[in-house]
């Protein structure tokens, strides 16, 4: 089952990331993530490091992602 507590826990497993946060009705599904690893890159380039973190789940359980990332920098101002 797809919780945002499962989501949070795939993320943090494939990615070092300081802040994670999300919430969704089970179908549509958005997240916060603050990660170092976002540094210097392009949204889409993130946004890959996030999808590559839940690996086969995007595919098979969760559908719509909606996502904010950050730099723990961008986090704090």
């Amino acid at each position: 089952m797809v919780t945002p507590e499962s989501i949070e826990q795939s993320i943090r497993a494939g990615l070092d990331c300081k802040h994670v946060e999300v919430a969704g009705d089970g179908h549509h599904w958005e997240a916060v993530i603050v990660s170092a690893a976002f540094a210097g890159l392009p949204k889409v380039r993130q946004h890959q490091l996030v999808y590559a973190a839940l690996g086969e789940r995007m595919r098979e359980e969760i559908h719509a992602l909606s996502m904010k990332t950050l730099t723990p920098d961008q986090w704090q101002g």
